[in-house]
């Protein structure tokens, strides 16, 4: 038993031949998206009453893992402006329209505006929370929470 410990012959197998489109966690983050919401179009559909297309453009370009710190809140003041203009009555139907992967960065922006809101905001958000977990669950929270790439 002892001789097949000593045993080195694993260390010669390329594990790069199994998965060509492996990329480091260090690569990933240090590849930036520079796409970023335009404000102009979004407040431009805001005005038009169209909030579901307002928040799905934002949430489309968030600008996820990116150093930026400008940016990023750049993108937070825009989402945060479609979601504040949505009127309580409205949420239903502008979270249906979106699918999962946006409900996730959805829930992102929100816990981000929890940490710069006023109460009057706060309560607002509290609803896009309850609506957003309705159709993404406790797992829409989890992936929030444990995702490296912030917004």
């Amino acid at each position: 038993m002892s001789e097949n410990t000593r045993s080195s012959a694993f260390r010669k197998i390329d594990v790069d031949q199994f998965n060509e489109n492996f990329k480091d966690d260090e690569q990933t983050e240090n590849q930036s998206t520079t796409a970023i919401p335009d404000e102009s179009e979004i407040t431009t559909m805001i005005n038009q009453g169209r909030f579901a297309d307002a928040l799905k453009s934002a949430l489309k370009n968030a600008p996820l893992g990116s150093k930026n710190q400008q940016l990023r809140d750049n993108a937070l003041n825009v989402v945060m402006k479609v979601l504040l203009a949505t009127k309580l009555s409205q949420i239903d139907e502008v979270v249906a329209q979106l699918d999962i992967d946006m409900v996730d960065v959805l829930m992102k922006y929100i816990y981000k505006g929890f940490e710069k809101s006023t109460e009057k905001k706060s309560s607002h958000l509290l609803m896009w929370h309850e609506k957003a977990y309705a159709l993404g669950g406790a797992g829409s929270i989890i992936r929030v929470l444990t995702d490296r790439k912030r917004v």
